[in-house]
C-alpha cells in the first residue's frame, strides 16, 4: 500500500511538472506600441509563460492572433494569427508585423496551451495615421545654427590659442558663451605666424 502511494505521488508530481494546473502569461516587450499606419513593426512581442508559482513553462504552445477586421495587419508570414513554442525559459515572441492603413486601438490576443492548462492575455497597440517624425540632419538643417555658431566659435578659439602660445603678440582670441539664444560672442582674434 506505502509502494502503490508513493507512486501515485511521484507519478503525479511528475505529471504536474509537464502539464501545470494553471498558466500564467506576462507581456515582456511590446505592450502599448504605437506605429504609422503602413509601417512595419520595430518591435517584436515577447511573453513569459509560467506556471502557478512562477516557474517558466517550456514547450507550451502559444498562439498571437491579430484583429480580423479594423486597424491591425499581418504577421511576418502573411497570416493574422502566428503559432509557437516557449523556449529559453518560458519565452515566446513575434516580430516582423505589417500594418494596415486603418488608424486606432487595437489588441493582439496571446493564448499559451500546456495539457489541459491554459491562459490568455492581450497586449495592446496602436495605429496612428499622424506623420512620422524624422530625425533632422544637422549637416543640412537650419535648426542647427546654434551648434554650428557654437563650433565655429569653439574651433576659432582653439586656433586662436595655440596661434598665441606661438607668437610673441600679446592679442588674444576672446570667446564668451552665455546660456542665452543669440548670446555667443567672439572677439576679433589676433594670429601671428612666426618661424618654424
Amino acid at each position: 500500500m506505502i509502494r502503490t502511494l508513493s507512486f501515485l505521488l511521484a507519478t503525479s508530481l511528475a505529471w504536474g511538472a509537464d502539464n501545470p494546473g494553471i498558466l500564467q502569461i506576462r507581456v515582456l516587450e511590446g505592450g502599448d506600441a504605437e506605429y504609422a499606419v503602413g509601417s512595419r513593426a520595430t518591435r517584436g512581442i515577447a511573453v513569459l509563460v509560467s506556471d502557478e508559482a512562477g516557474r517558466p513553462v517550456d514547450d507550451a504552445t502559444v498562439s498571437f492572433a491579430l484583429p480580423a477586421e479594423g486597424p491591425g495587419g499581418v504577421f511576418a508570414a502573411g497570416s493574422r494569427m502566428e503559432i509557437g513554442n516557449t523556449r529559453d525559459g518560458g519565452r515566446a515572441g513575434v516580430w516582423g508585423m505589417r500594418w494596415n492603413r486603418i488608424p486606432g486601438r487595437f489588441e493582439v490576443r496571446v493564448t499559451a496551451v500546456k495539457g489541459q492548462a491554459r491562459a490568455a492575455a492581450s497586449v495592446a497597440q496602436s495605429l496612428s495615421d499622424a506623420p512620422e517624425r524624422k530625425t533632422l540632419n544637422p549637416r543640412v538643417s537650419g535648426g542647427h545654427k546654434l551648434l554650428w555658431i557654437a563650433l565655429a566659435g569653439g574651433a576659432a578659439a582653439a586656433v586662436a590659442g595655440v596661434a598665441g602660445r606661438g607668437s610673441a603678440s600679446s592679442g588674444g582670441a576672446q570667446a564668451v558663451v552665455t546660456g542665452g539664444v543669440g548670446s555667443l560672442q567672439i572677439g576679433t582674434p589676433t594670429i601671428t605666424v612666426g618661424r618654424p
